[in-house]
């Protein structure tokens, strides 16, 4: 392998812990700078991170994931950023759980073209009907949820009295933005919803 080696981590959501990936990378030889590490939910079509690493390689460079589903959610998606990147970009990929679809593994004939296609449209497809099945399922949890009256979603955070003093202090004037935001450790646009919360509670 030529150029520099890179990997991707994604996990769902900022609980999940991205720690077994990073020493399943590092375990390679993989930099730490080269690792990047992507907390994107699902739904983000955003993903800074991700396409920051594919403005940095080049060809010749490795990029190494743990699943083709880290590429994408649905089947378009995936096909398409596995095309750019090992046929516009010229990058190879290797893919931790599946080494079958490794590109460095590939000859460059016809058939091994044609074979490594279907290998990665089934597996594509695969993750595409993992992550339906996941949101249909949270889906049915959502509905049975709301059907039974029991909450859903995340807990709301429970307003503490030390709050309600210093969001108090700071209306009534005795203390400033500045040192009610230090005092909570907390954004200014977190502290003014905490404020609205309060006031409407009063």
């Amino acid at each position: 392998m030529t150029g520099e080696i890179y990997a991707l981590i994604r996990v769902s959501t900022k609980e999940q812990n991205e720690k077994r990936q990073v020493i399943r990378m590092t375990k390679l030889g993989i930099l730490k700078k080269n690792i990047v590490i992507e907390k994107e939910s699902g739904k983000s079509t955003s993903r800074i991170k991700y396409h920051n690493l594919i403005e940095r390689l080049k060809k010749g460079d490795t990029l190494y994931i743990e699943n083709i589903d880290r590429l994408g959610r649905d089947y378009d998606g995936i096909i398409n950023e596995w095309h750019k990147l090992t046929i516009q970009k010229g990058v190879v990929i290797k893919v931790l759980d599946t080494p079958l679809l490794d590109t460095d593994q590939m000859n460059n004939d016809l058939l091994s073209r044609f074979i490594i296609d279907i290998l990665l449209r089934i597996f594509a497809y695969q993750a595409e009907a993992e992550w339906q099945k996941i949101k249909y399922r949270q889906a049915q949890g959502i509905a049975l949820a709301k059907a039974s009256g029991t909450p859903y979603g995340r807990p709301k955070s429970k307003i503490t009295k030390k709050e309600i003093k210093i969001v108090n202090q700071y209306l009534s004037g005795e203390i400033t933005l500045d040192m009610a935001l230090s005092k909570l450790n907390i954004k200014k646009s977190t502290f003014y919803n905490l404020c609205k919360t309060i006031k409407t509670n009063d």
